[in-house]
């Protein structure tokens, strides 16, 4: 039998149902809360303080939701991940283009992989980022075709899952691999021992 470690509920702010996952694997009793924020990157804002501000906001907008809608205020966890190659932030890749710019500058090196993790409860705002250096292999265009057209690589940062179909070009990483997917369990598990 497991002993839960959280007797506190808490409510997660994300859309992202590897999240859901990975935060049900700590075993944590949570409830999903809407948070609708900018994620617009500000100009010349380094990609470890957009990651932040992002899990931050998220975090935030999600307690004032509960604030305005229900009567069990809880505390609310948000997180963000965001792909950097070169100083520059590889979003979700608008089309088939866009994929295609960003496999070419991931194809046979490294990049960094940076989830930020923020939980707020009242005022109090408790969070981490952790960083993942990921390597990618040497990718023909056909492989790169190939995965565009399976349809995984469009809802994600940098263009890839490395959970999914991608993880076949991946042939190492340094750091947090829950991190990449998008939620890293120990830092995340550090933070709710803290509340």
């Amino acid at each position: 039998m497991i002993n839960h470690q959280y007797m506190q509920k808490i409510a997660l702010a994300s859309a992202s149902p590897r999240r859901r996952e990975l935060l049900a694997q700590l075993a944590v009793n949570f409830e999903l809360v809407k948070a609708d924020v900018d994620e617009t990157q500000l100009p010349g804002e380094l990609a470890t303080d957009y990651v932040l501000r992002l899990a931050i906001s998220k975090a935030r907008a999600g307690f004032n939701v509960q604030t305005q809608t229900v009567t069990e205020v809880l505390p609310v966890l948000g997180a963000d991940t965001i792909v950097v190659v070169d100083g520059e932030v590889l979003g979700k890749p608008k089309d088939q283009q866009d994929f295609l710019r960003m496999m070419r500058l991931l194809s046979g090196r490294q990049h960094q992989v940076y989830t930020a993790i923020a939980l707020v409860s009242g005022d109090s705002v408790l969070s981490d980022t952790v960083k993942t250096d990921v390597w990618f292999s040497a990718l023909t265009e056909a492989q790169m075709l190939d995965y565009w057209h399976s349809g995984e690589p469009a809802d994600k940062a940098g263009g890839y899952g490395i959970q999914g179909l991608a993880s076949r070009f991946i042939p190492k990483i340094a750091g947090s691999y829950f991190a990449v997917v998008g939620l890293p369990l120990y830092e995340t598990d550090q933070l709710l021992q803290q509340l």
